[in-house]
C-alpha cells in the first residue's frame, strides 16, 4: 500500500467535480462550501492538535493533564466538539513509538487532527499498519523507527480515539509554543512521521 495512491491533482480534481455537482444540483451554494473549507482551515484541523501539542512541550503540569484526560485538557484551550469526547494522548518516548488507526472504519479525533486523510481510511493501510507496521512507516512514508524502539499501534473506535504526543525536537528550548507548534504535523500526531527539525 502506498500512501501516495492518488496525487495532489488528482485529489482537487475529483474535489472540484464534487463541488460542481453540489452546486448543479442545488444542495450546496458556493458560500456554504467556502464556509466548510474555512472551517476545516481555521476552527478545527491540525494546527489545533499542533497547540496542544506544543503546550504539552513547554508547561509540564498541561502534559501530564493531557495524558490523563486529553479530552478535558483540551478543553482547556478551548478545542472540543464531535469525536472529541473520548480522546487519548498515547507519548512517543525514546523507546516507544506510537502509531493510530482504525481497523475497523476510520474513528478519528476531528477536533485536533481535522478531517482523515484519505489513506487513513484505506482498508489495505488499516490491515497493514497492524501486521507490519514498520514495513508500512518505511514502504509507504519513508520514515524509519531504529529498530531498538518499540512500536506500539493503536486502534481508535468511536468509544476511545488516539492520537499521539510526538517528541519535542532537540534545539527548541527556548522557543516559543508558536514556534514550536509551526514543528507538529498531522502525520507525527498519527504517527506515521516526524515532526520538522529545530534546523528545518
Amino acid at each position: 500500500m502506498s500512501a501516495k495512491i492518488r496525487t495532489q491533482e488528482e485529489i482537487a480534481a475529483r474535489v472540484k467535480a464534487l463541488e460542481s455537482m453540489l452546486i448543479e444540483q442545488g444542495i450546496m451554494t458556493t458560500q456554504a462550501i467556502d464556509r466548510m473549507v474555512e472551517i476545516y482551515e481555521h476552527e478545527v484541523g491540525p494546527q489545533l492538535g499542533a497547540k496542544v501539542v506544543a503546550k504539552a512541550w513547554s508547561d509540564p503540569e498541561f502534559k501530564a493533564r493531557l495524558v490523563e484526560d486529553a479530552s478535558e485538557a483540551c478543553k482547556e484551550l478551548g478545542i472540543s466538539g464531535l469525536q472529541g469526547e473520548d480522546m487519548v494522548v498515547v507519548e512517543n518516548t525514546d523507546t516507544v513509538h506510537n502509531i493510530i488507526v482504525c481497523t475497523l472504519c476510520s474513528c478519528y479525533p476531528w477536533p485536533v487532527l481535522g478531517l482523515p486523510p484519505n489513506w487513513y481510511k484505506d482498508p489495505q493501510y488499516r490491515a497493514a499498519i497492524t501486521r507490519e507496521p514498520r514495513k508500512v512507516l518505511g514502504d509507504s512514508f519513508d520514515f524509519i523507527v531504529p529498530e531498538d524502539v518499540e512500536v506500539r499501534v493503536w486502534d481508535s473506535s468511536s468509544e476511545m480515539r488516539y492520537w499521539v504526543l510526538p517528541q519535542r525536537p532537540v534545539g527548541t528550548e527556548d522557543w516559543t509554543e508558536e514556534q514550536l507548534a509551526e514543528l507538529v504535523t498531522r502525520d507525527s500526531m498519527i504517527g506515521v512521521g516526524p515532526v520538522a527539525t529545530a534546523a528545518s
